[in-house]
């Protein structure tokens, strides 16, 4: 039996038939979610209609969307103006509606962590993925299982106070985490003193330039402050680290060095990764997910 995989991401989606241990016949599609929630459902439907299904053969849907999900309904409790009218959208009973066979809907970052458990979080019963980019993002395994929370917003970890002399009323994420510890952040700090660099690669192309560096460091700093935070509290076995911008080396290697020397001598087991399935954990966590819930596999 084979599962439909789907990752609903900022600027593309993400396809993949899931066989049990890996993904096959991956493909992206470019989407403009400005178009709203009623736009990418019906571009997520032509997507599975294109050939994805098996016919008898695929027995699940597995779905990765941005947004906090309800995972129960398989709704959106909630998602930013980056796609208008998508809060609500009960995606679940759009697609099983349309196709007949059980779907899952899970957030990106949640699925990402559980597509982790076969790339870096393999072996580790309890860790942490924090993803980089636009915002912060995170989820929580414990027990090898996720962790939702109450309302099923658990691993908003870009919500952590870090900076509360910034906080201002009606701003609920300012003085957050995501406001110094995001890609966007070290964007707009590049910006000031050269507007060409536009992208994470394009900054640490740019290392020798020692404003720039002395830029990256003090993001780095952000990075790490919220990451002593976290260990302190989950005292996990594992942090994963994932985003594009954690693909540079130099990045990764100062996060281990400066976290290891600032954290307590008894957290300091805990292990830092670079997470390894790229842009594939989304579609391989969904997969998996979906599989269990219909109880396709032993998983």
């Amino acid at each position: 039996m084979r599962t439909a995989a789907i990752d609903i991401g900022g600027t593309m989606i993400k396809s993949g038939v899931w066989d049990g241990t890996r993904l096959e016949q991956i493909k992206e599609y470019p989407t403009d979610l400005s178009l709203g929630g009623a736009s990418l459902m019906r571009q997520v439907k032509e997507i599975l209609h294109s050939g994805l299904l098996c016919g008898d053969e695929t027995g699940a849907i597995g779905i990765s969307t941005a947004g906090q999900v309800d995972a129960g309904r398989g709704s959106i409790l909630y998602a930013n103006d980056n796609i208008p009218g998508y809060t609500g959208t009960n995606v679940k009973k759009i697609l099983e509606e349309e196709f007949s066979i059980p779907v899952t809907v899970e957030n990106d970052v949640n699925a990402a962590a559980m597509g982790a458990r076969f790339g870096a979080g393999a072996g580790f019963r309890d860790f942490l993925c924090l993803t980089y980019g636009t915002g912060v993002g995170g989820a929580v395994i414990l027990g090898k299982e996720l962790y939702r929370g109450s309302s099923y917003s658990a691993g908003e970890f870009g919500g952590m106070i870090v900076h509360p002399e910034d906080r201002k009323e009606g701003e609920p994420f300012s003085g957050c985490y995501e406001k110094y510890a995001s890609v966007t952040a070290l964007l707009q700090r590049l910006s000031k003193v050269e507007p060409s660099v536009n992208s994470g690669k394009k900054a640490f192309a740019q290392l020798n330039d020692p404003r720039i560096k002395d830029i990256i460091d003090t993001w780095i700093d952000e990075i790490v402050y919220g990451l002593i935070s976290l260990i302190h509290i989950f005292n996990p076995e594992c942090l994963i680290l994932g985003g594009g911008v954690m693909e540079q080396a130099y990045l990764v290697r100062e996060v281990e060095k400066r976290v290891k020397s600032q954290i307590m001598e008894s957290y300091a087991k805990t292990v830092i990764r670079k997470a390894g399935l790229g842009n594939r954990a989304g579609m391989t966590g969904a997969a998996w997910l979906a599989e269990k819930k219909a109880g396709l596999r032993q998983v």
